[in-house]
């Protein structure tokens, strides 16, 4: 399911906004792409991110992830949203499998 809204986004608690990372264009064998027949990536970037995760006994633990933290997530993770014309995920910190160090 995909939503659009007009204004600005703040994940709450251990939600994390990301923006996916564009796909390749070209194959290695210099074949272009189409966008119909790409899949979507399952890597991105961290936009913004809630102030953490409220554990049982009350208190915040702070998440792991921060913006410009690039990120790699499950191929059906997530909820897709349109904001001013791009497109988003928003998932829980638990649904990130993991930080990708370039």
């Amino acid at each position: 399911m995909s939503e659009k809204f007009q204004g600005a986004i703040r994940p709450l608690y251990d939600r994390v906004l990301v923006k996916r990372l564009e796909n390749e264009q070209m194959s290695a064998g210099g074949i272009i792409i189409p966008d119909t027949a790409q899949e979507k990536t399952q890597y991105g970037t961290v936009v913004a991110a809630g102030e953490g995760k409220l554990l049982n006994d009350g208190t915040v633990r702070a998440l792991r992830v921060n913006q410009g933290d690039r990120v790699i997530f499950g191929k059906f993770s997530g909820t897709e949203v349109k904001l001013a014309g791009d497109e988003f995920l928003i998932l829980r910190e638990e649904e990130i499998l993991g930080k990708l160090e370039l």
